[in-house]
């Protein structure tokens, strides 16, 4: 038998010491993230009780120390932010892989897209602060956050949304097509439910940006922290999301009740991002079965 045979292959030692360092390097990134994860649950969810979630905060009164107004701040930023953002970054896409001609100016804008997916938030916050806080007059307010996170989350949905696009089988539309569908009702019908998963991550990617932002929301919907008395009032008004709290509370903590909130937050937010994973889970399975 050749010694060049399938059935006669060694093992070299380069082999194997790559496969002993990339197995090593997976250890080392699943024990320290375990390691952050255990250390955050453990000193966080001992003080989820039901009054924590379904109190208001009060700096003035040890008695109140709820992030009930937080958490409602949070949906709304999320909420608002995704109806923005998803119908602009969706038919962006579906213009620049259905209908621009594939040309110099789709390449300069797809590169403009990723360049503006790796800014800093930070920059963002500043952006948003000058345009909408102060151009627009619409002030420190939870509107303004929204309008900032859109702009954040935007590249995201458009790059993701359009790689998804892009993969559905060019016979399905062409199929669809010769049978004498018009072009709307192939995208519309046919090819945008094919990429339907990946639009899906592209949303739950969003989510998790705007759930985890401060920096951008720090500049844009500020830190109040008052119960909301009305949607339209409040959206108007500074609202701290869970992640702004979890940082001005570590930030100004004094004493050993404030660590414990924080982490309690941390805790939370840690809570929440696992079970948007687990419906985006079960929505895409739902999608491709359908």
């Amino acid at each position: 038998m050749p010694t060049n045979s399938l059935y006669c292959k060694h093992s070299r030692p380069k082999d194997t010491f790559l496969k002993v360092l990339i197995n090593l390097a997976a250890g080392i990134t699943v024990v320290v993230l375990v390691g952050i994860l255990g250390y955050i649950l453990v000193n966080g969810v001992p003080y989820i009780t039901w009054q924590f979630i379904s109190t208001p905060y009060s700096e003035m009164n040890p008695d109140q120390k709820g992030i009930l107004p937080m958490i409602i701040n949070t949906l709304y930023i999320v909420v608002i932010t995704l109806l923005i953002a998803v119908p602009i970054g969706i038919s962006s896409a579906i213009y620049l892989t259905q209908y621009a001609k594939q040309g110099r100016l789709v390449r300069s804008i797809r590169f403009t897209t990723e360049v503006l997916s790796g800014i800093p938030s930070i920059i963002f916050g500043l952006f948003g602060y000058t345009v909408f806080c102060i151009l627009f007059r619409l002030q420190v307010s939870i509107l303004a956050g929204c309008l900032t996170m859109a702009i954040c989350i935007l590249p995201t949905i458009v790059r993701t949304t359009e790689e998804s696009l892009l993969s559905v089988p060019s016979s399905y539309k062409e199929g669809a097509l010769a049978l004498g569908a018009g072009k709307l009702r192939v995208i519309l019908g046919i090819v945008l439910p094919c990429a339907m998963p990946g639009v899906l991550t592209a949303v739950i990617l969003a989510v998790g940006r705007i759930v985890g932002e401060s920096a951008a929301l720090l500049f844009t919907s500020g830190i109040g922290y008052s119960m909301p008395r009305g949607f339209f009032r409040q959206i108007m008004t500074s609202g701290r999301t869970l992640t702004l709290h979890l940082y001005q509370t570590a930030r100004e903590a004094s004493t050993p009740d404030a660590m414990n909130i924080a982490f309690g937050t941390a805790a939370v937010l840690l809570i929440l991002v696992f079970l948007l994973n687990c419906l985006t889970k079960v929505v895409t399975k739902a999608v491709k079965k359908g």
